[in-house]
């Protein structure tokens, strides 16, 4: 027994020694590669450009102070319809302590001069009745009186504008903030107690709230430089806004800004664009939304996946099966493409088999990763 154990250990060694041969003969092999092959179809084919941008009003008025204060009451919030004329704010006025002490130094001043004028008056009046001065001494004393009551009226009228912003007649003309435009308030830019500006030449004021007409919504976004000399005003362009889930808005391009803003290294032009609103659909101002533009569309286009092509020397080509895995070349034109697909003008007919790829574990298409064309309708 023991004499037969190097025989059979032998043994073992050459045939493992055999396997290990074979399987690295079958491993070794050439594996012919397999294409998958696929048929032109039929498909409408759109090349646009997206723009990205927001939906806002087309008015949209800020309401300013017209008086240095502060905010005493608001009568309106966010979401409130308003017309021209409505109140929205009123302003308390807090006196500037210089122009207070000279606005009352000039009434003190001028009701003192009142007094004088008005006895000079009496006493001329008195002297006329004696005969002792003309009657023109006597009107010159009158038009003194008058001016100096004028002065006086003056005087308080100024008083009161310091201290409250007005001087009478309208009340409230300054200090009561009105509404200059109909629409939506969207929003409230101050809080009761909170200090104001006034507008004048130097300082545009204190936002005290903003009005904007929410029937009239427009498209307002960028384009990129590569794609505004392909784009006209006048375009048909589908919106859709991110608040709305799938549904879609049309609308025209209006405007096309002639200068370009450099922005994350790309120049971008801003695009405005009219919208159509349904009625009973509510669109917010600032709400996020894509804008895409139709450049140029084919309708039932004879296509075939843009991978599938190849190029030389500025010819494009693709191969057709001829037999079992077997390729010839065959030159085509192409036509419009949408980045995925491409339209063919010549070469092609819907009974060809174009080689698409090399298969994969699926036996799908490569060209693609996998991704099965459209069909023939």
């Amino acid at each position: 027994m023991s004499r037969f154990l190097p025989v059979a250990v032998g043994v073992s060694v050459v045939l493992a020694f055999l396997a290990t041969v074979v399987f690295l003969v079958w491993k070794a092999r050439e594996v012919p590669e397999e294409f998958a092959v696929e048929a032109p179809f039929v498909t409408d084919i759109v090349n646009e450009t997206v723009a990205t941008g927001a939906m806002v009003p087309r008015t949209e008025v800020a309401i300013k102070s017209r008086v240095s204060g502060v905010v005493d009451s608001l009568s309106v919030e966010p979401g409130q319809l308003v017309q021209a004329g409505d109140l929205i704010a009123i302003i308390r006025i807090i006196p500037d302590v210089q122009a207070l002490s000279s606005a009352e130094s000039r009434v003190e001043s001028s009701r003192i001069a009142k007094e004088r004028a008005r006895e000079e008056l009496t006493r001329d009046e008195a002297l006329y009745e004696n005969h002792a001065i003309s009657i023109a001494e006597l009107e010159s004393s009158r038009a003194d009186y008058a001016l100096a009551e004028e002065e006086y009226k003056s005087s308080q009228r100024t008083l009161r504008i310091v201290r409250e912003g007005h001087a009478g007649g309208s009340v409230g003309v300054s200090t009561h903030i009105l509404s200059t435009a109909p629409g939506m308030v969207l929003s409230v830019d101050v809080e009761v107690g909170e200090s104001v500006t006034e507008t004048n030449t130097f300082s545009e004021g204190t936002t005290i709230a903003t009005v904007a007409d929410m029937t009239d919504m427009i498209f307002q976004g960028n384009v990129d430089e590569s794609e505004v000399g392909k784009i006209a005003e006048g375009m048909a362009l589908e919106v859709k806004v991110g608040a709305l889930g799938d549904q879609k808005l049309t609308g025209v391009l209006e405007y096309i800004s002639p200068k370009g803003v450099l922005e994350e290294g790309a120049v971008l032009f801003e695009i405005e664009a009219a919208v159509q609103i349904p009625e009973g659909t509510f669109v917010r101002a600032g709400s996020s939304a894509n804008a895409s533009i139709v450049l140029a569309e084919r309708k039932d286009a004879l296509a075939i996946e843009e991978a599938w092509l190849k190029f030389e020397d500025g010819q494009a080509y693709v191969e057709i099966e001829t037999g079992t895995q077997q390729f010839e070349r065959r030159d085509v034109k192409v036509g419009l493409s949408d980045g995925i697909q491409i339209e063919v003008v010549e070469g092609l007919t819907q009974e060809d088999r174009v080689k698409a790829g090399a298969k994969t574990d699926e036996g799908q298409g490569g060209g693609l990763g996998g991704r099965r064309p459209r069909r023939a309708r």
